[in-house]
């Protein structure tokens, strides 16, 4: 009886330091779950059930407990009944985890948006793609890469694949609850279309790279130094932990942060611009913050992305969703169908001209595929490379957009290709580099 009480008593210890230790995790836990269920049942229209089986069923997640409320527009997760976090949706603005700083009567502007009806083909237009095979393309070759991006679904977990060739689609494929007006989260692929946006701006003349960043608090300390540039290529030497396995900077701002613009703002240089690069999510919402300070009002703010970019070139399923306090998260935070990423991505191999108009000057490809220093040659300005062949089959001009769990729009200019794969795993279970190099070999 007395070993009994003592392993007992041992028991509830052991128990009572786990939950002690890893009490603040719950809070994570629970949050990216009920985030991730709101925005994937009133963004992506997506139901409940579909994502409990599949998106939260991601480790640690999974012990989470969510339930969403339809007239409410929102969701709420615990993790063994601890921890309660809720999203709610707004339209316009996507979803968000509210704390006690929400008040759903402070920000009640939305991005105003325009959709146009036409009768270009797709990727161009709205209408329907041309149906045409085009003779040097070896079809054999491009159905082999999409059975092999396909080919072991429990662990390359791919859901959609699309290709374009010199403008023309080629080949789509996508898993059964998935076509090709499914929007999907494309995690830190919303780097490269924040990005872009500075791109836009600086094709309009109204900003350049290599200005200071206008930042009051860093204009009297050693940070003073860092530029755009810098802030765009991850080498401001700005502190940053990028860590999604516990608390860190990253999910603290993901998770609990109100307004996600201040967290690298806040933050000390541990090396000069250029000595380090240090890949931060908390930097591109910094950058999203400064994107705001352009504009003379939030109402520009909010619509400056749709009207200069995303509905310019008819992204219309695309949502960015922003904070408590209105920015867009352009860390991680753009859902958009597969075809409509890869009109981003033709919108690039095209060098910035669509249909005849030049939304960012022919140049800024060149900026953002230029490798940044200390990357190891996978890194530009928001885009990821192949400079230093990463993925030896493939050509090194390639560069793209990545987010987490796979998501990539692949642009290769030697060969006029666009690649849009989505799914839930990355390498090493989806071989990139295998996939590819079937492509490019597919065409001339």
């Amino acid at each position: 009886m007395k070993l009994l009480k003592r392993v007992l008593l041992l028991l509830i210890i052991v128990i009572g330091a786990a939950i002690y230790f890893n009490y603040p995790k719950l809070n994570i836990i629970s949050g990216y779950a009920a985030k991730n269920m709101a925005s994937g049942v009133f963004v992506a229209q997506r139901s409940a059930a579909s994502m409990n089986q599949y998106d939260n069923s991601a480790p640690l997640i999974e012990i989470a407990s969510t339930e969403v409320n339809e007239s409410e527009e929102s969701a709420s997760s615990t993790v063994y009944g601890l921890m309660e976090r809720t999203a709610v949706y707004r339209d316009g603005l996507g979803a968000v985890l509210i704390n006690d700083d929400y008040d759903p009567e402070k920000l009640t502007i939305r991005p105003q948006r325009t959709q146009l009806a036409d009768t270009i083909p797709y990727p161009y237009g709205q209408a329907a793609p041309i149906d045409s095979v085009l003779p040097e393309v070896n079809m054999d070759q491009i159905n082999k890469a999409i059975a092999m991006a396909f080919a072991e679904p429990e662990t390359q977990k791919t859901r959609t694949l699309l290709i374009l060739y010199k403008g023309h689609l080629i080949a789509e494929k996508y898993i059964n609850g998935f076509d090709k007006d499914t929007p999907i989260l494309g995690w830190s692929m919303t780097k490269s279309v924040l990005a872009t946006c500075y791109g836009i701006l600086e094709h309009q003349g109204k900003l350049e790279m290599d200005w200071p960043a206008p930042i009051p608090e860093w204009k009297d300390d050693e940070r003073k130094n860092i530029t755009l540039n810098h802030l765009l290529r991850m080498q401001s030497g700005l502190a940053w932990d990028e860590d999604y396995t516990g608390i860190s900077d990253v999910t603290r701002m993901l998770f609990l942060d109100s307004d996600m613009t201040q967290a690298q703002r806040n933050k000390k240089a541990i090396a000069e611009p250029t000595e380090v690069w240090n890949y931060s999510s908390g930097t591109t919402n910094l950058l999203s913050g400064i994107l705001r300070q352009q504009f003379r009002s939030h109402q520009e703010y909010l619509d400056f992305p749709y009207s200069a970019l995303i509905d310019k070139i008819g992204m219309y399923s695309m949502v960015l969703e922003a904070d408590i306090a209105g920015n867009y998260v352009g860390s991680s935070y753009a859902w958009a169908s597969t075809r409509d990423w890869a009109r981003f991505g033709q919108l690039h191999l095209d060098r910035g001209n669509w249909n005849g108009e030049q939304l960012f000057d022919s140049t800024w490809v060149d900026y953002i595929s230029e490798p940044t220093a200390n990357s190891d040659g996978t890194y530009g300005a928001h885009f990821w490379l192949n400079a230093e062949g990463k993925y030896p089959d493939v050509p090194k001009d390639m560069f793209s957009c990545n987010g987490f769990e796979g998501q990539h729009v692949f642009m290769i200019p030697s060969k006029d290709l666009v690649v849009v794969r989505t799914g839930l795993a990355e390498e090493p279970y989806f071989d990139i580099n295998g996939v590819l190099s079937n492509i490019v070999k597919a065409v001339p």
